[in-house]
């Protein structure tokens, strides 16, 4: 099986050095290390980019370029993680005039007069229109650990050492733009997808935000952290669905108030990713 990852995290911004964040680097060693000791990556076939080199030209560049060579037959198992900041913007699809599209923050996150420009962020619809073009022997696994909305901060998030991954829109007028709005979230755009192949893992549900956390003296994403420590307990021999369920669990039972999420079709969601290694 040919394998490619692309692993990005983002603790620093360019134009907005108050909004850093701890762990998002951590993740993606974290996730690095756990695609090659239990998802059969090796070192060559993963590609790091972290802080300044997290642009948005980077990982789409690099998004772009795995994309194309598993349609071209060199992949049929991707794996992109992205930690960092969330925000939302207006629908920018034009598809729905009450909903609010789910932004990614680079770390040349930039804004254009009151919101954020849009050659400095990554939308959920970039995402969408480029994973769409992946033939159906293609297996796409993307985890998110980032904020999907700002309306899920808790009081105790802060008494606890936690930060939320969340940018919120860059001005009154923005802010004023997706106020009230409903998101749809990130499920609705990969499911919708002609291909049923693709995972989505998503450190919390669309109205909430994904901690970045102090966890046994280090920063992390919460998320990832506890993701990895289920994989790693169960050496990757249960399934997806059985591992949300753990990962759920570790994250109440730290007084987190975020929910993951898993979506996918239900033969992906009942089997685990070592049954991948054998085709």
């Amino acid at each position: 099986m040919g394998k490619k990852a692309l692993c990005v995290g983002v603790n620093n911004f360019k134009n907005f050095p108050g909004a850093a964040l701890r762990g998002c680097v951590n993740d993606v060693q974290d996730m690095s290390s756990l695609l090659q000791e239990l998802f059969g990556f090796a070192n060559k076939d993963i590609t790091i980019l972290t802080d300044a080199d997290a642009t948005k030209a980077n990982i789409m560049n690099n998004l772009e370029a795995m994309v194309d060579e598993a349609k071209a037959g060199k992949y049929n198992y991707i794996v992109f993680s992205f930690s960092s900041h969330g925000t939302q913007v207006p629908d920018l699809s034009g598809d729905e005039d009450d909903a609010a599209d789910e932004a990614f923050c680079p770390h040349d996150l930039d804004q254009a007069g009151d919101a954020w420009d849009p050659n400095f962020i990554i939308t959920d619809d970039e995402l969408h229109d480029l994973f769409a073009t992946l033939p159906e022997n293609v297996i796409l696994e993307v985890y998110l650990d980032t904020c999907h909305s700002g309306t899920g901060v808790r009081a105790i998030d802060f008494l606890l050492t936690r930060k939320p991954r969340y940018m919120p829109p860059p001005s009154l007028q923005a802010f004023k733009q997706i106020e009230g709005r409903a998101s749809r979230g990130l499920a609705r755009k990969f499911i919708q997808l002609p291909v049923v192949h693709h995972v989505l893992w998503a450190g919390c549900r669309s109205e909430q935000t994904s901690a970045d956390a102090l966890i046994e003296n280090n920063w992390h994403g919460a998320f990832t952290y506890f993701f990895c420590k289920q994989m790693r307990a169960c050496q990757n021999r249960l399934s997806r669905k059985e591992i949300i369920t753990k990962v759920r669990g570790d994250l109440a039972a730290g007084n987190y108030t975020q929910i993951p999420q898993l979506e996918c079709d239900a033969t992906r969601r009942n089997e685990s990713v070592a049954s991948l290694l054998k085709l």
